[in-house]
Formats: C-alpha cells, structure tokens, sequence
C-alpha cells in the first residue's frame, strides 16, 4: 500500500485557541482558564493523549480479531507529566514535552493473560501514534508573510 497522507487546517481564533478541520471534523483546541486559555476544548497535549489512546483502540481490536478472540469493552486511561516552565518561557532547565506517558488498559475479554501479553507486544508495535511518540520523527516548520498588495 502507498503512503497515506492525513492533514489539519485551520486559523488561530485567539491567542490560546485553534480551529481546525481534519477531513469533516471540526477540531477546537484550547487552555484551560489556568493557562489564560477560555477552556473550550481539549489542549494540544490532551489531543497527543487522545490520539495516542485511540490509535491503540483501534490496533488493539484489529490484532485481537487476527489472534483470534474478541475484546467486548478496551477501557483506556493515559496520562503524562509536562513541566510547563519552558513553555511558558520560565525556565529551560527541562524539555517543553512530556517527561513521561502512562498508557493503561483493561481489556473485558475471555482472552487469556499469555494471549493479551502477546497482544499487547503486537499492539505497541504496530500502533503509529506510540511510535511518533517513541522515536524521532523529521518536523519541518516554515513561515511565510502574507502582504497585501492593494
């Protein structure tokens, strides 16, 4: 299969809030009223937590129907610790991202201990998010002036 493209655009409404468009979907980013944002939607890194949960939902119940069993219910919790001092400017004693990233999951399955272990190997594996996250991904960020020419 070639490569599949995804994209997100969208426009700075405020200083703290991002609206963008993933295929149909609406994405509304935001802070939290702590970080002076007006918390109408998740912040960037809630959307990193999110994505990471649900891409392993998905590759979670398409290696469990190829192993030959099925997860009624894939409850997931995960969670991170970022010191914002260097996002805010404070400080750049530690890295702006996430220290770490807790990922747990309690699948209800008849599925045996060996066979989710199996599972789980598989899973990390092939789980695109965990590996963004895991290893070094090329990022190029460029910026461009608009002018008006009137």
């Amino acid at each position: 299969m070639s490569d599949l493209k995804f994209s997100v655009a969208g426009v700075s409404t405020s200083a703290t809030q991002f609206v963008g468009k993933a295929r149909q979907f609406k994405l509304v980013i935001d802070e939290p009223e702590a970080l002076n944002g007006t918390d109408e939607g998740a912040n960037p890194v809630e959307y990193i937590l999110a994505g990471f949960a649900g891409c392993v939902n998905v590759v979670g119940h398409l290696v469990a129907k190829e192993l030959g069993f099925k997860i009624d219910k894939l409850n997931i919790e995960v969670s991170g610790d970022i010191n914002p001092d260097k996002f805010l400017g404070i400080s750049n004693n530690e890295r702006a991202g996430f220290k770490n990233i807790e990922l747990k999951l309690a699948p209800e399955t008849t599925a045996s201990i060996e066979t989710l272990v199996k599972w789980l190997e598989i899973v990390e594996a092939r789980c695109p998010v965990r590996d963004n996250l895991s290893n070094n991904t090329s990022v190029k960020i460029s910026v461009q002036k608009e002018y008006n020419l009137n």
